[in-house]
C-alpha cells in the first residue's frame, strides 16, 4: 500500500493520522467525525473555532508527544467539524441555509446517540467552546466536564457588534477584500509571524494572502446566552481543507 503523509483510503472511509472519518447523518445534514483511540475507554469530543476543523485547530496539541499520549491513554477521541468545515469539504452553496448555535448543540447530541455515548468530556476553542457550552447547558446528563479554551464569555461590546456588522456587509457587497483578510490574518496570526518593517512574513501568511476561493456562512449567537451576536466565518480554502 502505498504511503501518505495526511490519509489514506480504505473503501469510502479515510485514515488520518490514525484516525477513522465517519460521516453521521444529522436532522441539520452530514457532520464529519474523526474517532483516535480506544472505544472503550472514556470519550472526548472536540469542536474547533470558526473557520478550522480538527487538524487546523488542535493539531498543535495533539502533535505534541506528551499531550497526545496523555489523551490518548485515557480518552477515546471525537473530532467533531462542524457543516463545511471537515477536510476536503465543498463549497457551501449560496442557497443553504445558516445554522444557529441551537441546531448545532442538537447535533452534537445526534453524534453522541449515533456512537452510543453517554456522558462524554468536552472540549472546544472559542465559538466551538461556546457551542459545547450551550450543550451542557441544555443536556446537562451528557456531560461529564468541559475544557474551554478563550471562551466567549459575556456579551460584545457595541464596538465588537458594529466591527463585525461591517465586516458581514463587506464580504455580502465585495467578496473577500483585502480588510477582510488583514482581519482574519490577526485573529489567528500573532504580529510576530504576521511580520513586520524588520521581520518578513511567515510562509503561511504569505499563502493565506494569495488564497482567492471563499467560503462562508454565519452563525446567529441567541440571546438567552448573551445577545443576538453576527459571527463572520471566512474559510481560507486552500489553507484549512487543503483542496
Amino acid at each position: 500500500m502505498a504511503e501518505s503523509n495526511d490519509s489514506i483510503s480504505l473503501g469510502t472511509e479515510k485514515i488520518y493520522l490514525g484516525g477513522k472519518e465517519h460521516h453521521v447523518r444529522t436532522r441539520c445534514g452530514s457532520v464529519s467525525v474523526i474517532v483516535y483511540g480506544d472505544h472503550d475507554k472514556p470519550a472526548l469530543i472536540t469542536y474547533p473555532d470558526l473557520a478550522l476543523n480538527h487538524m487546523s485547530c488542535f493539531q498543535g496539541l495533539f502533535f505534541c508527544p506528551e499531550a497526545a499520549s496523555l489523551l490518548l491513554h485515557n480518552f477515546c477521541i471525537y473530532h467533531i467539524s462542524p457543516p463545511g468545515h471537515e477536510l476536503g469539504a465543498a463549497p457551501i452553496g449560496a442557497s443553504v441555509s445558516a445554522y444557529c448555535v441551537d441546531d448545532l448543540a442538537d447535533q452534537i447530541l445526534e453524534v453522541l446517540n449515533f456512537f452510543g455515548l453517554g456522558a462524554v468530556m468536552c472540549m472546544g476553542v472559542t465559538a466551538g467552546a461556546y457551542i459545547l457550552t450551550l450543550f451542557a447547558m441544555k443536556y446537562r446528563e451528557r456531560v461529564l466536564g468541559l475544557i474551554l479554551i478563550s471562551p466567549l464569555c459575556r456579551a460584545p461590546s457595541w464596538t465588537e457588534w458594529f466591527y463585525n456588522k461591517v465586516m458581514s456587509n463587506l464580504l455580502y457587497f465585495y467578496g473577500m477584500c483585502g480588510l477582510l483578510k488583514e482581519f482574519l490574518l490577526q485573529r489567528y496570526f500573532s504580529k510576530e509571524v504576521r511580520g513586520n518593517a524588520e521581520v518578513p512574513e511567515s510562509d503561511i501568511v504569505q499563502a493565506c494572502r494569495r488564497v482567492s476561493v471563499l467560503k462562508h456562512f454565519f452563525f446567529f449567537f441567541p440571546s438567552s446566552l448573551s445577545s443576538m451576536y453576527l459571527y463572520l466565518i471566512c474559510f481560507f480554502h486552500s489553507m484549512v481543507f487543503g483542496s
